[in-house]
């Protein structure tokens, strides 16, 4: 009985289970059943999968603390997807729980969704896709909810994501729109009232309204209810305070993400610390009080993965209180720290550079320079701004090389020959000195070493002498290497080479590679290269090895001896002394060489870096080295300008010295002129400059020649020099020909380097040279015959004159060919007037004919018939003669 009873009842279960399956009944049983199943079966899953993806998200996402932060922390991205692609499984699995929801468990009867959880499964269908960056159909989802479900207790929810597709999708206007009308809808101000008032505050950060969106951020932290969140929204609001200059509330905001201490993430706290270092005092502020809690942040072990922030701020600490070293060590720790951060890696190198350029060590600080470009972004003005100073910093490594050989060279050779000899002795002492230091200093390390478990243990080694001390000293070498390093106070960048020289290296100092061989035989005696090579086979440790004679032994030591005791040239007076220049030419050279480059540093530090004591520096040396004259001007021109900025006293006593050694210079002029007269004066540079063209153009070469002089004459050491320079060898090519153009574009190239003028010269030397170089007579196919008569450089000289009206008449009287007739400079003596548009030499021929025996024009002077190929030849090169000898019948 029992047992039918119980069948009965499975029976009914069954029954009442396939009837609550049913989506088109709308009963307590079905609806219950599918809400249920929806809640706790399909979209229970879909949300674990979506918060872990959500989680993942934010674990990769980079939180860019130079910039203000988004309110959001998810950054959309541009990467190109293949079809049917996604960029995280975690949120395709939730998409695809809240699909399965709505196509299994939908209860639309009767024009309505009696499943109460199909808009929840709408809105895990929105989130998904929206986190998965495919922003459309995420839109999609979320207005789906808002047409089919406004009485839904999501539909606040719904629109806030709805807002933040919009943002996403660029349309920020409508996103401020629809979130002020919404939040004048909700009643309750709960963490609801906060996601929107926070995404309205991002929509106008994106409208770049800030005082808006700090008010709305004011209202999200009063009422979110997370602590990430609130710490998040605190730090954007310091930052809004920064960015608008509000110092006391800016230092109150990231004051609260500091107060929250455990309740905020680490990596706002400590971001909040260095944004607050900013605005430390350094002429007032207490500075013991500053570095006892900075030393506090970098002892406490959770502040270990912010290492890199932290010493980066004691660096600019000590850098603002001119403590180089210890900046520098600061700057160095953070480097290895291994930060993420790549623009505060680059603001490392870059403040490390900027101490070595201070230190006038320009090679290092270029270096340094170099790193900084690679972590920079290329689109920011300060990558162009550091690049262009890395560009002319290219300039000042170049000259003070110069500058410094040469001074070397000079003082040297200045020197009797007793002062060379002493001078060298000393340098021959030091040297030996430093290589003996270093070859102690080696060999220690080596026997510290090689102490059984060290690197080096002599149970691995073996082998001759050679190798025997290779093996001894191979960690050693190293740790030599190290040591130095540790002495010096920068870190190389990487990439651009370490600081420590190939010199350091063990085997390239002798002496340490004799004194390790030295040490080793002591203890060891002569090894061969075998297994078990300690062992003596009976014989002392301390003595030969199993395959040695004494006859070999004492061989060996003597030809060891003999190599110890060959002499290092180095240690040698006369090897230096055959290396210093003694022709009078030569010294005359280096002087000349090292003057124009003090000079060239003197307005490098001045114009591109204002750096005016380093300027100064250089233009006073420059003038105590009794330079040429035409740069003493200039120089003491470059002077009073500095002085008028740092010196008012010496800039008075530097103008009365131009006027009254050089009274009738252009500096002079502009001295007695008054800055007001000066704008009002057309007789500016640019003016000169702009006069100057206008004659090139209208084909004057000639003056251009000779006015050029005059204005470089008159604006030695101004900016627009390299402009008139260019100008002058293009005028060059038109009058000398092709080997005159290629030296003066080579001149305006090596003495303008860092111009524009310099740069493009050199880029028609290394392109359009070579090509007008190949050109030749013949190359090319005529296409068109030119006829012309030799004149004098004056087009207005009477024989010439008479010349062009005959011809002028001819080709107006021309009814069939359309000639041109040009007046065409050739050299600054000799000029020709061409007649153009001539179809074949037969016709040119004619034509020349027609003009010397036709009454109307009896020209007397003989023509010259050239293809217009030829003629280009001609002007290019100024090879007539040449021409004419190759055409002579």
């Amino acid at each position: 009985m029992k047992t039918n009873i119980l069948k009965y009842v499975i029976l009914f279960c069954f029954f009442a289970f396939l009837v609550a399956c049913s989506t088109k009944k709308n009963n307590f049983v079905n609806r219950n059943m599918h809400a249920l199943s929806t809640e706790y079966n399909i979209l229970y899953n879909g949300n674990i999968a979506l918060q872990a993806g959500i989680n993942e998200l934010k674990a990769q996402y980079k939180d860019n603390f130079w910039e203000i932060l988004p309110v959001e922390r998810m950054q959309a991205t541009q990467e190109t997807m293949l079809p049917g692609d996604k960029k995280n499984p975690n949120f395709e699995r939730a998409e695809t729980k809240a699909n399965k929801a709505i196509q299994k468990h939908s209860m639309y009867i009767e024009g309505g969704e009696k499943n109460p959880q199909i808009d929840e499964a709408h809105l895990l269908l929105g989130k998904a896709r929206y986190y998965d960056q495919r922003f459309v159909p995420a839109l999609e989802a979320f207005n789906y909810i808002l047409y089919k479900y406004p009485n839904s207790d999501k539909i606040y929810e719904a629109k806030i994501w709805r807002e933040k597709t919009n943002m996403r999708m660029e349309n920020d206007a409508l996103a401020v729109k629809n979130l002020r009308k919404l939040l004048q809808e909700i009643k309750f101000k709960d963490q609801i009232f906060a996601d929107a008032n926070a995404t309205l505050a991002q929509a106008y950060l994106n409208v770049e309204e800030k005082d808006s969106a700090i008010s709305r951020l004011k209202l999200a932290i009063e009422y979110t209810r997370e602590n990430e969140e609130k710490a998040r929204y605190h730090f954007i609001l310091g930052q809004l305070y920064d960015s608008e200059n509000k110092k006391d509330s800016a230092m109150v905001a990231y004051q609260s993400v500091i107060d929250m201490k455990r309740r905020a993430p680490r990596r706002y706290v400590i971001q909040a610390h260095a944004k607050q270092a900013r605005y430390f005092d350094f002429k007032s502020g207490d500075t013991l009080a500053f570095v006892e809690k900075y030393k506090d942040l970098l002892e406490d072990r959770e502040n270990r993965p912010y290492l890199d922030v932290i010493n980066h701020q004691m660096g600019l600490f000590y850098d603002n209180l001119e403590k180089d070293n210890i900046a520098k060590k600061y700057y160095n720790k953070s480097l290895k720290s291994n930060s993420q951060d790549n623009y505060q890696i680059a603001s490392n190198y870059r403040n490390l550079a900027e101490i070595h350029f201070n230190d006038a060590k320009y090679s290092v600080a270029g270096q340094y320079y170099d790193s900084t470009l690679v972590r920079m972004d290329n689109r920011t003005r300060e990558y162009k701004a550091i690049k262009k100073k890395r560009e002319n910093l290219v300039d000042v490594i170049k000259y003070e090389g110069i500058a410094k050989t040469n001074d070397s060279i000079l003082h040297v050779v200045s020197l009797s020959d007793d002062g060379k000899k002493s001078f060298f002795e000393d340098v021959i002492t030091r040297l030996k000195k430093e290589d003996e230091e270093k070859a102690k200093k080696a060999a220690a390390l080596a026997v510290n070493n090689s102490q059984p478990g060290t690197a080096i243990s002599t149970k691995e080694s073996g082998g001759t002498d050679e190798e025997m001390a290779k093996r001894s000293a191979k960690f050693a070498s190293k740790q030599a290497a190290v040591a130095d390093a540790m002495d010096m106070n920068s870190m190389a960048p990487p990439g651009v080479g370490s600081p420590i020289g190939a010199s350091n290296f063990y085997y390239y100092n002798p002496a340490t590679v004799a004194y390790g061989k030295n040490e080793f035989r002591k203890n060891w005696g002569n090894r061969p290269l075998k297994d078990n090579w300690r062992l003596s086979q009976g014989k002392s440790k301390i003595g030969f090895g199993d395959d040695a004679t004494d006859e070999s032994v004492a061989s060996n030591e003597e030809g060891e001896t003999k190599k110890e005791d060959k002499i290092d040239v180095r240690y040698t007076v006369d090897y230096y002394l055959k290396q210093l220049p003694t022709d009078k030419k030569v010294i005359d050279s280096l002087a000349k060489e090292r003057n124009f480059a003090y000079y060239q540093l003197g307005l490098i530090y001045k114009d591109k870096f204002k750096r005016y004591e380093l300027a100064t520096g250089r233009l006073e040396k420059l003038l105590q080295n009794d330079p040429e004259e035409r740069l003493i001007l200039p120089s003491m021109y470059n002077l009073f300008k500095i002085y008028e900025v740092t010196d008012k006293q010496k800039a008075e006593a530097m103008r009365q010295r131009i006027l009254s050694q050089y009274p009738d210079s252009r500096y002079a002029t502009i001295l007695e002129t008054s800055p007001s007269d000066m704008a009002k004066s057309n007789d500016t540079p640019d003016a000169a400059y702009n006069k100057l063209f206008k004659l090139y153009e209208a084909g004057q070469y000639q003056a251009v020649m000779k006015e050029s002089e005059t204005l470089i004459e008159l604006y030695a050491g101004e900016d627009i020099i390299p402009k008139i320079e260019l100008l002058k060898a293009n005028t060059t090519g038109k009058l000398k020909g092709l080997e005159e153009y290629k030296g003066a574009l080579n001149y305006v190239a090596l003495n303008y380097p860092n111009s524009k003028e310099g740069k493009e010269a050199e880029s028609l030397l290394a392109t359009n040279i070579p090509q007008l170089e190949a050109i030749a007579f013949d190359k090319e196919i005529p296409i068109s015959w030119k006829i012309l008569y030799k004149v004098g450089p004056n087009p207005d000289e009477k024989n010439t004159k008479i010349l062009q009206d005959k011809i002028k008449k001819f080709v107006s009287e021309r009814t069939v060919d359309k000639l041109l007739m040009s007046f065409d400079v050739y050299t600054a003596n000799e000029s020709f007037v061409t007649i153009h548009g001539i179809k074949t030499e037969e016709n040119a021929k004619d034509i020349a004919s027609i003009l010397k025996d036709y009454k109307d024009y009896k020209i007397p002077d003989t023509p010259i018939i050239i293809s217009n190929e030829n003629y280009k030849v001609v002007q290019i090169k100024k090879n007539l003669p040449e021409y004419l000898t190759i055409k002579k019948p």
